[in-house]
């Protein structure tokens, strides 16, 4: 076989490789894949939006990716991740379903099926927004402790169980309940009148 044509088929083979990640940069976007007997230099891998909107998601090390070459040339490359592996099995077996884990075992999924969307096993979550964040749902239930620097209840409702209030003035009806006067007031067994605004 000549040299030409050994060139070619080398070119030809390194035009979509698979391989593992080996080494991840994550200061500047770059990783190394292992694929056969090879290391890659570093590469950049791809990614969803990489414009005005831009989207972030480093590949780990061991992640079965595939390398797309143009014209062959493995330095020049870009990493396509990525490809369930025996050591990194699909987290889901939905047809539907699109299911996010993490390593720490947080996992985010929504089964369009039950149109159902879950939140697992995080330890904090955070939503800052400027204006609003709007739950528009016949039912919003905390089974714990909810805590709030304002309240303001615009239609009515229920409480039930122990209240306990302190710091400050509690009114109801324009009467300060911890401070009201009653009038009409009686020894003995009678009962006073309502009490003063």
């Amino acid at each position: 076989m000549n040299t030409q044509l050994s060139e070619l088929l080398r070119l030809l083979t390194n035009l979509i490789r698979i391989g593992t990640i080996s080494e991840v940069d994550t200061e500047n976007g770059l990783c190394r894949v292992q694929t056969g007997g090879l290391e890659t230099t570093l590469l950049k891998w791809l990614t969803m939006r990489a414009g005005s909107a831009r989207t972030w998601w480093a590949p780990s090390i061991g992640e079965q990716v595939l390398i797309l070459s143009m014209a062959g040339e493995l330095t020049t490359a870009f990493v396509l991740p990525a490809i369930f592996s025996d050591a990194h099995p699909a987290p889901s077996d939905s047809k539907g379903a699109l299911v996010t884990e993490f390593p720490d075992g947080a996992r985010f999924s929504y089964d369009p099926e039950v149109g159902a969307m879950t939140v697992e096993d995080v330890k904090t979550a955070i939503f800052r927004a400027t204006t609003e964040i709007r739950l528009e749902t016949p039912k919003v239930t905390c089974t714990q402790l909810l805590e709030t620097a304002r309240l303001s209840v615009t239609d009515g409702g229920t409480m039930t169980g122990n209240i306990t209030h302190s710091g400050g003035r509690l009114t109801s009806n324009d009467v300060i309940v911890d401070e009201h006067k009653h009038s009409g007031v009686e020894t003995g067994g009678g009962e006073s009148g309502g009490p003063v605004k």
